[in-house]
């Protein structure tokens, strides 16, 4: 089945912003690479003791943590609206992608600046600095934009025959809470100068954002393997219904904000619960991805299904440890690894679906198609790693002494998650590899 047969890219405005948005969201990556490699340095027993690079860590980690997931989540999201989209409201379009992509070169130069005093809250990590700030605020009001052009144009026409483009749509719809509670938060919590301050004000909005990843990624998973030639057994009626479920716990946010003044323990200890309890309505429709995974089992050799498979392996194995968390250790971050990754790669393989779509080459040869392997397999390996030690007591957020590795299951976990970020950061760049070649193929789309 051609791809086209899923979701048809309209030639012009959807077509040309979906590449920009693309663009953005490597180019995130891109520096966020190469602050990884950094990271896994600062913490890896015996390297750590010949870089002293504890000071450094903090700030580095904040910045590869907002471009990997904050700005490369949301661009990649920009890429599905744009994709699905109508051609409609584009210069609406491009002023949200202008300063987007303002708004993370600011990001990206702000560690550099004297006098930024890292906070390792929650969500969208902060350095406390105007740069930074005014950074956070352009990247906002552009992904602010591109979700309101989103909820104009991607609202399908037969919502029972279009359910890729429902569920992105609805993608859209989470966003929109999520930008909403931060906004809210923003007006509404006491502005103090302790670190918790950062925590409260995008607690809320953070919890939400997992909602539109969550969907995201399997409209992504369907959409590969409609592509692949095996479309969901499910109907697409009955598509439409599950995503609509997935999305029903959403309708809490605004309640919880009506009822309870953000910031308050209370506030966080209702999202805690919507976390917990609200993503498992999301189970039926991640049966159905199952299903569709199954389906390509016999598929030959494909990036695309090499990215399904690293998917949903990812992120189920971060949905169990999320249930397994029991104190601020690094089981936490173990967690949040496994589903953040599941849901990259799952927009690893949808980018390599897209590419020839929007008018670039295929994504084609053996490092493509062992790409998501490798990084799969590196996070994998840094995930257990993290769980591992997790168990034995390895507090999160620190780094180098601070640590404190005294057992040898300590050391083994940690040496473990070391390694698995090496090989991660490589399957990472391979990933950048393969898209800027395919990228410089330009082809009339």
């Amino acid at each position: 089945m051609d791809s086209q047969d899923v979701v048809k890219v309209s030639p012009g405005a959807p077509t040309a912003l979906a590449r920009a948005w693309l663009w953005l969201g490597v180019m995130a990556l891109i520096g966020s690479g190469l602050l990884a490699l950094l990271l896994v340095f600062s913490r890896t027993p015996g390297i750590q003791d010949v870089f002293p690079l504890k000071e450094f860590f903090r700030s580095a980690l904040i910045v590869h943590v907002d471009l990997s997931v904050a700005v490369w989540f949301m661009a990649f999201a920009a890429v599905i609206w744009s994709a699905v989209g109508g051609a409609g409201l584009a210069g609406l379009g491009w002023a949200g992608f202008a300063l987007a992509a303002l708004g993370t070169l600011v990001m990206t130069v702000s560690p550099f600046f004297p006098g930024a005093e890292p906070v390792l809250n929650n969500y969208i990590p902060v350095l406390k600095h105007e740069v930074f700030f005014a950074a956070l605020w352009i990247c906002g009001a552009g992904f602010t934009l591109a979700v309101l052009r989103a909820l104009l144009t991607t609202w399908p026409q037969r919502i029972a025959a279009e359910p890729l483009r429902f569920g992105s749509f609805l993608g859209a719809v989470a966003a929109a809470f999520a930008l909403a509670a931060f906004y809210w938060s923003w007006a509404m919590v006491p502005k103090v100068e302790e670190p918790i301050y950062f925590e409260v004000l995008f607690w809320g909005g953070g919890h939400t954002l997992q909602f539109q990843h969550a969907l995201l990624m399997v409209v992504a998973w369907l959409w590969i393997g409609a592509h692949l030639g095996q479309p969901s057994k499910a109907s697409p009626r009955a598509q439409a219904v599950l995503f609509l479920v997935a999305a029903f716990p959403l309708l809490a946010v605004p309640l919880i904000y009506l009822t309870v003044p953000p910031g308050s323990l209370p506030h966080m200890e209702l999202f805690a619960k919507l976390m917990k309890w609200g993503h498992p309505y999301m189970g039926p429709l991640i049966v159905v991805g199952m299903l569709s995974l199954w389906g390509v089992r016999k598929v030959a050799a494909h990036p695309a299904k090499s990215a399904f498979v690293a998917s949903f392996v990812l992120f189920a194995l971060g949905g169990v440890l999320g249930y397994l968390i029991q104190g601020a250790n690094v089981v936490i971050p173990a967690h949040y690894h496994g589903s953040t990754v599941g849901v990259t790669l799952a927009f690893m393989g949808l980018a390599y679906v897209l590419l020839p779509m929007l008018g670039f080459g295929k994504a084609e040869g053996r490092m493509a198609v062992w790409q998501p392997y490798v990084y799969g397999a590196g996070q994998l390996i840094h995930v257990l790693g993290l769980a591992w030690s997790g168990g034995y007591g390895v507090q999160r957020k620190v780094a180098g002494a601070e640590q404190a590795l005294v057992t040898l299951p300590q050391q083994i976990g940690m040496g473990m998650m070391g390694a698995g970020g090496a090989i991660a950061v490589i399957g990472g760049i391979m990933f950048i590899l393969v898209c800027l070649k395919a990228m410089s193929k330009r082809r009339p789309a």
